[in-house]
């Protein structure tokens, strides 16, 4: 099967936990696509690391650090300490050539408005560029263009798993469950929900070229900056694969489509 896996900030972690389930369950990965935070998760494990091992890494990580403010002219933080622990971790000269998995990588040119695809050549820069949030973090440049966060025009990227006629069943991974009892009574919760409905938006007619969505539906319990709870959304992740057993390995099975 061929997995798309969406943003979602810290929910994202929620794509170890299924990848971890699907581990668990025997079912082959075919190719992968990824967004933002489901970028991450999808490059960790197409170059082979253990979603587990991702976790611990998580865990670890200073996120103050991750968020030091630079008060750069097109954005407040700089993607200087993200790009170390990417680089420590994957290795700086990482290719999409050598990792164990087809993988692509959705980002934003700012400039042209459009989505654009990575799946060749060096692997940190449109990794960084993927998940570049704008305004938060600076625009990355890259091959002439000025790339934000994929999520802001297509927060799950089915496309480039669609492209070849007769290839494997596609899941697609939506970490982004729309609360419809949230509360805003906060300016940062108005922003936050403001975002979350716009990118949302985008994934609508996306979902629906999934052969299987899986949407964790507790997430809606958890905002995109809880990353002190990652155990938590991790094993959310873990458990509804677990739970769609039977629609995963039907899938797996034959071409039948199936709704999740």
């Amino acid at each position: 099967m061929s997995l798309a896996l969406s943003g979602g900030g810290a929910r994202g972690i929620a794509h170890l936990g299924v990848l971890a389930a699907l581990d668990e369950l025997g079912l082959p990965v075919g190719r992968l696509a990824g967004v933002s935070s489901g970028a991450i998760a999808a490059a960790f494990y197409a170059a082979g690391v253990a979603p587990r091992e991702v976790l611990k890494l998580f865990q670890a990580v200073n996120v103050v650090r991750l968020t030091r403010p630079v008060f750069g002219q097109r954005g407040l933080l700089g993607l200087d300490a993200v790009e170390q622990l990417l680089a420590k971790h994957l290795g700086p000269a990482l290719r999409f050539e050598d990792l164990r998995l087809p993988l692509t990588l959705a980002a934003t040119d700012l400039v042209a408005g459009e989505t654009v695809y990575f799946s060749q050549g060096p692997l940190l820069p449109p990794l960084l560029a993927s998940s570049a949030v704008p305004i938060i973090y600076r625009p990355v440049e890259y091959q002439g263009k000025l790339l934000v966060d994929g999520g802001l025009l297509n927060n799950l990227p089915v496309e480039p798993l669609l492209a070849r006629p007769g290839d494997a069943p596609l899941v697609g991974v939506h970490c982004n469950p729309l609360n419809r009892e949230a509360t805003v009574p906060t300016l940062r919760r108005v922003l936050e929900r403001t975002l979350q409905l716009a990118i949302h938006s985008n994934t609508i007619a996306r979902q629906a070229q999934c052969d299987l969505l899986l949407e964790p539906p507790a997430l809606v319990n958890y905002r995109p900056l809880d990353y002190r709870k990652s155990a938590e959304i991790f094993d959310i992740g873990f458990r509804y694969a677990l739970s769609q057993e039977a629609a995963l390995r039907a899938l797996s099975a034959g071409p039948a489509l199936v709704s999740g």
